[in-house]
């Protein structure tokens, strides 16, 4: 049967996480699991061990690593954790000030250069690694090191709540990556500007939820939020668009 998925959410910080990936599939919802440390990753594939309707991600997140909570024994562990397995994220960059401190930003390139170059090598072309991205006033940096590393040739790179250039995304689109959108990015006027401009074919839906870590959550509240956003999405499009975004998802996971 054809489900709808969320294609970034923090599944294991989610203190009830393993009732709410059963609640999910009662609801007909898949799961894919984003996860911001490889150490993270590893105890989720544990909690989440036979659930069918949640896809992993092996992930370093930028702030982890600009902060120094990883460093470089983390990033080798996450890039050899990523030649093993399909789904991978949430990997990136951030320049923002807001969210890591000044001069952080060679670490993080290092550190994503590490795990990418590892999911190029590793790249089934019949089955190609899924990238869950994370990219902050880095757009186009991050898509010159998922050029160079051949992640864009081989891998399916997914921009998970786009926040760049126009000019970025239009390259982005180009190089032929996909978008998962929540409805927090709807509700801004670039967001819903990005969404017009998108193929259809290439939008994906997310929640991006919780909005922090060891909380109690609900596959209904997850379920609300990808519905709101899929409402959003057909408007801004003028069409439905249900059937499509199954596909895409779809794709990546089968």
């Amino acid at each position: 049967m054809a489900i709808l998925w969320d294609m970034h959410v923090h599944l294991d910080f989610m203190r009830n996480a393993k009732e709410i990936a059963d609640d999910a599939a009662s609801l007909n919802l898949g799961l894919f699991g984003v996860t911001v440390t490889p150490q993270g990753y590893l105890k989720a594939q544990e909690d989440f061990f036979g659930a069918e309707n949640v896809r992993l991600g092996v992930g370093l997140h930028p702030w982890w690593a600009a902060d120094g909570r990883c460093g470089k024994d983390d990033a080798q562990l996450a890039a050899d954790l990523a030649r093993k397995t399909r789904f991978v994220g949430e990997i990136g960059l951030d320049a923002s000030p807001k969210h890591v401190p000044e001069g952080s930003l060679p670490q993080q390139v290092e550190t994503f250069e590490t795990i990418c170059m590892a999911c190029a090598q590793s790249s089934d072309p019949e089955k190609p690694k899924v990238l869950s991205l994370h990219s902050v006033k880095a757009g186009s940096l991050t898509l010159d090191i998922l050029e160079r590393t051949g992640c864009l040739e081989k891998c399916c790179c997914i921009f998970h709540w786009f926040t760049g250039s126009s000019d970025e995304l239009n390259r982005a689109v180009r190089s032929g990556c996909m978008f998962s959108v929540n409805e927090m990015m709807l509700c801004t006027r670039r967001g819903r500007e990005y969404v017009r401009q998108l193929p259809p074919e290439r939008i994906l839906l997310e929640t991006d939820l919780p909005p922090g870590e060891d909380i109690l959550f609900s596959g209904d509240e997850i379920m609300a939020s990808i519905n709101r956003a899929l409402e959003a999405v057909e408007q801004i499009k003028g069409c439905q668009l249900r059937t499509v975004i199954i596909k895409n998802s779809e794709r990546l996971f089968t």
